[in-house]
């Protein structure tokens, strides 16, 4: 080796000592790994649909990915043929009694692994209560899989609740499914006043909409005064019955029906999703 070869080599070690005391020293929190969390104060708006196809086609692009289900109805994990055990239980993590890479389950896919749901997920407030109520507990816990995955998605319980103020502060970003309708529009409005007031970062809201029906006025005329909220993406998922095949098929649609239109309207929410969350 040159002795330039050798001043380089030794430059880029002590540069790499600095960084880490420096990240160390002022308790920086320095991480690549990318949370999304799926979520609406209401159930029944393909939060859990979107959840899957996502998650799918973020690790078919090559991205280590995460999906943690705490939804209790554990549909991402039925989609996913998941099974959480008893040793693995989301209780055991909170108690500590297990570490969350204990919990993790892969799945049949390449990059792709669940932390699949249970039933103490039902009881996850009183959980978390028990852990001295902090509202980091999340965000502390995920620390642990920051070198393994790109990206986690969470698929959350709908409702506000300690577990949602959690899940948006561990979260880069909120992703919220809304269907273009009055009681939905209402509904938003909510969630984003709940944010502000919480103080939690309203920034993180980026919605999509779904099951929109552009045949109806009604969808239209929400969508378009929506869009100048500017937190909606311009691509959207409409009403598709191959969406609902997936809970027949337990699969994503990319799996089953990789030309439908639905699957094809995913692959652009995701695509213009990707490009807006890693610019």
């Amino acid at each position: 080796m040159t002795k330039i070869g050798i001043v380089t080599g030794n430059m880029y070690f002590v540069l790499n000592l600095i960084c880490s005391w420096f990240f160390e020293f002022f308790n920086f929190e320095f991480k690549l790994m990318f949370i999304a969390s799926l979520y609406n104060l209401k159930g029944g708006v393909g939060k859990t649909a979107s959840c899957v196809n996502m998650t799918y086609m973020a690790a078919k692009d090559g991205f280590r990915t995460l999906l943690w289900d705490l939804d209790p109805q554990g549909a991402a994990t039925y989609y996913y043929k998941a099974h959480a055990t008893n040793k693995s239980s989301l209780k055991k993590v909170i108690e500590h009694d297990i570490s969350i890479h204990d919990a993790i389950h892969h799945t049949e896919f390449d990059n792709l692994d669940i932390l699949p749901a249970d039933n103490s997920a039902r009881k996850l407030d009183i959980l978390l209560d028990a852990q001295q109520g902090t509202k980091k507990y999340f965000r502390n816990l995920l620390k642990d899989v920051t070198s393994i995955y790109d990206f986690v998605f969470i698929d959350c319980p709908p409702g506000f609740s300690n577990v949602a103020d959690n899940i948006f502060i561990a979260s880069d970003a909120v992703l919220m499914p809304v269907i273009p309708t009055t009681l939905s529009m209402r509904t938003y409005e909510q969630v984003k006043k709940y944010l502000e007031e919480k103080e939690i970062g309203v920034e993180k809201l980026m919605c999509f909409f779904t099951m929109a029906d552009t045949r109806k006025n009604m969808h239209t005329d929400t969508m378009q005064h929506l869009y100048k909220d500017k937190r909606f993406f311009s691509h959207y998922i409409p009403y598709l019955s191959d969406i609902e095949k997936m809970g027949i098929k337990n699969a994503p649609l990319e799996v089953f029906a990789a030309s439908s239109y639905a699957n094809t309207c995913y692959r652009a929410l995701w695509t213009e999703i990707k490009e807006g969350i890693l610019e």
